[in-house]
């Protein structure tokens, strides 16, 4: 890689990424102030990580390396998972993405492993379990002459914790939790996030046996095994389990599956344990107190003239296994048994982001056979280098400590400096700041409308699809947000053919593609892929099904489905015609008669807790019954209060003009915010949701009627913490404007 021996290179950002830098990466004083620019940032990450190179050799020239890795980062051509770019050279210095944490069948193991988790979680890591040595509800227990409350229960503790640490004002902790298929309490497994109350805080997939697949295909009965006994407990329809599976995934995005035997398949060290769990987004299989640090090369930055540069993909490649390889090296593993297990396979990641913008700058459309060739070739090449790098590193500084006996060692190949190379993971908010496509993900959209602090309305485009608007003489600004409004650019009249097939995103893309795409890129992959595969909101269970298929005939390794409008859970925006159905007609407005004041009003007042603390409710009546809503915050003035009490005199207004209370109820409850409250039936999800709880509440104590949720449809999630668009990658929710993410 060519070096900048004049000057160091100044990284150039778009407003989204300098948003996302300042909010989430750039190192603070305690008061909040941004102490370090983004550069500096980088600086601080490549320093700390070149000086890893002293371990092996006393005289290494780590200020030419730091320079090295600097300038690949600055160039946003490589950038390291977010804990890295946090920490690194930082007190914390704990700089894994991803652990996996044993969960054994006694109550010393499972507490432990709660304690581990929340170590883990304030680290900024997450964390991915499997339950399927936990003995099935209702079974015996030995020792007290008990019942085991079995798997789910238990989950529900880890979930807790989980979002006990979120409120402790630390980096979002995400948990995967995986449940094998002959588990005895499966059935209740696929179902325990039906309600969308519980398991929050984790994603969760079904662990699928080869065995079991052969059952759903010949339309078997397949035996239910009893973890703490062994024994068979049972038998199942493998079909209706399947499409159990299916009908839950449709309904809200989850279960996932992922296939157990091929992650073990090619597990390099299966001497050392068998892999029976993910870490929270699918794509890295884990061993037991494993952990594993990601990176990703921005692909938009290997084309040159039209073609992709192998030469500087070569090289970026081989730095950025260095690196990885060197992250191992200086991580402060938040465990003494990570650590041992982590430097014992030393694992790294090194995926891909910018896929589909390197498909853009080469016009090859992201749904045609070309682009699944050229997936492949990339992917192997990526591969090829990478183990070159890794072997290359073994020459001076050896293979890693469990080399002996790993299918390496067995096949007689050369040694290698780490167990597995090459992963590729959703790129989330470092894709935000490269300015790149997230993952293998096609284009999410060509342009969306954003919504700014002023009320101002602004149109956010795709930086290439601008450019060749521009040059060819198409781009104006109502055309942009015709495109926002639509989200594709497919049937325009004013857009060029050849664009219009080039610039497709994920609603444009068949199910099977998202396979077939994730299917080019696994053939070459060490560990898994993490893909969304997108489905419209109108798709049917059978849609769904033939993906789930699709995914194991083509040798997948999991997959990860989303169905418009089916999971998202914050502020959300209702289909129109919704919108049109709760509008009322101007001669309906013309016709109500507001109710005047009493000077004296008889009320109540209902104490609700919220994630920004105490906010009584008083609702008055007058003869006719209910008529006003007062909101006082515990404390006073701040965002939460002022919006409490528009919330407050909006649904004042409404019942004085006629509106029934539950009506109100009805908008108010389930909107949510980045700060609930509570757990199970007591949760709160946010200021409103709580004036709908405490309205409820006035009505069951005064006669009135409990009123029933309704089920609203939506069509997109909007981000709770700045408005922007929110898109759906590998089982997480991932905002492209200020970078928030559910997960992380």
């Amino acid at each position: 890689m060519k070096k900048n021996t004049s000057m160091a290179i100044t990284p150039e950002f778009t407003k989204n990424a300098l948003t996302v830098l300042e909010r989430r990466y750039l190192k603070r004083d305690q008061d909040g102030v941004v102490l370090e620019t983004p550069a500096h940032m980088f600086r601080r990450v490549a320093g700390a990580i070149a000086a890893a190179d002293r371990k092996f050799d006393a005289k290494a020239d780590t200020k030419k390396l730091e320079e090295k890795f600097y300038d690949l980062m600055a160039r946003l051509e490589f950038l390291p998972n977010s804990p890295t770019l946090m920490n690194a050279g930082r007190e914390l210095g704990q700089l894994s993405a991803c652990f996996v944490l044993p969960v054994g069948d006694s109550m010393e193991e499972i507490f432990d492993a709660v304690k581990y988790t929340a170590l883990i979680h304030k680290s900024g890591g997450g964390t991915g379990f499997s339950f399927s040595s936990l003995r099935p509800a209702n079974d015996v227990v030995l020792t007290t002459t008990g019942i085991s409350s079995g798997p789910i229960s238990f989950m529900r503790v880890f979930d807790v914790a989980t979002e006990t640490i979120k409120q402790g004002g630390t980096r979002r902790g995400a948990n995967m939790g995986i449940l094998r298929v002959d588990h005895p309490d499966i059935m209740d497994f696929i179902m325990c996030k039906a309600d969308k109350k519980h398991l929050n805080n984790f994603n969760i997939s079904v662990g699928l046996t080869e065995i079991f697949m052969m059952a759903v295909e010949s339309e078997e009965n397949y035996d239910l095994v009893n973890p703490r006994s062994g024994k068979i407990a049972g038998t199942l329809n493998a079909r209706k389990v399947f499409n159990r599976i299916v009908a839950q995934a449709w309904e809200n995005g989850e279960p996932g599956i992922v296939f157990l035997d091929r992650l073990n398949r090619d597990n390099p060290t299966p001497h050392v344990g068998a892999i029976e769990s993910t870490n929270p987004c699918g794509e890295q299989p884990l061993l037991p107190y494993e952990s594993c640090n990601l990176g990703s090369i921005n692909l938009g930055k290997m084309v040159k003239d039209g073609q992709i540069d192998w030469t500087k993909l070569e090289e970026a490649v081989h730095l950025a296994v260095h690196f990885l390889d060197n992250v191992v090296e200086v991580n402060k593993y938040p465990l003494p048994q990570i650590h041992d297990m982590t430097l014992g396979n030393r694992k790294i990641g090194l995926g891909i982001m910018g896929w589909a913008d390197m498909l853009v700058l080469l016009d090859v459309s992201y749904d045609s056979k070309d682009a699944i060739a050229l997936a492949e070739k990339v992917m192997r090449f990526i591969r090829d280098e990478g183990h070159a790098a890794s072997r290359e590193l073994a020459k001076t500084r050896g293979p890693f400590p469990n080399f002996k006996g790993s299918v390496y060692d067995r096949h007689g190949l050369a040694p290698i400096r780490n167990a597995t190379i090459t992963t590729i993971a959703p790129t989330g908010t470092i894709s935000i700041i490269a300015n790149s496509s997230s993952g293998v993900e096609p284009l999410f959209a060509v342009s969306y409308v954003r919504q700014v602090m002023d009320d101002d309305i602004l149109v956010e485009v795709n930086h290439r699809f601008e450019t060749i608007a521009r040059e060819r003489g198409f781009y104006s600004l109502e055309l942009m947000q015709r495109i926002a409004e639509h989200g594709t650019i497919h049937g325009m009249e004013d857009i060029p053919a050849d664009i219009q097939k080039i610039f497709v995103t994920a609603h444009d893309i068949s199910p099977e593609v998202h396979i077939a795409m994730q299917a080019a890129f696994q053939k070459y992959t060490d560990n898994a892929v993490s893909k969304t595969v997108n489905f419209s909101n109108d798709a049917t269970i059978d849609d769904v099904a033939q993906v789930y298929h699709l995914a194991y005939t083509m040798d997948c390794k999991g997959v990860t489905i989303y169905r418009d409008g089916s999971r998202d859970k914050q502020v959300l925006s209702m289909l129109k015609k919704e919108e049109q159905a709760l509008r009322m007609s101007m001669d309906e407005e013309k016709a109500l008669v507001k109710r005047e004041r009493p000077k004296v009003l008889k009320g109540w007042t209902y104490q609700m807790r919220t994630g920004c603390g105490p906010l009584y409710v008083t609702v008055n009546e007058d003869k006719a019954g209910i008529f006003e809503l007062f909101t006082t915050m515990g404390k006073a003035g701040g965002c939460a209060a002022s919006q409490s009490e528009a919330i407050g005199r909006m649904v004042s207004l409404a019942w004085r003009s006629g509106v029934q209370a539950r009506q109100v109820v009805k908008q108010l409850q389930g909107i949510s915010c980045h700060s609930p409250s509570g757990f199970g039936d007591n949760k709160v999800l946010s200021c409103a949701d709580a004036v709908a709880k405490a309205i409820q509440s006035h009505l069951a104590d005064n006669g009135g009627q409990e009123i029933v949720k309704e089920k609203l449809t939506f069509v997109k999630g909007a981000c709770p913490e700045c408005g922007g668009i929110v898109e759906h990658e590998g089982g997480c929710a991932v905002c492209r404007l200020c970078g928030y993410s559910e997960c992380h």
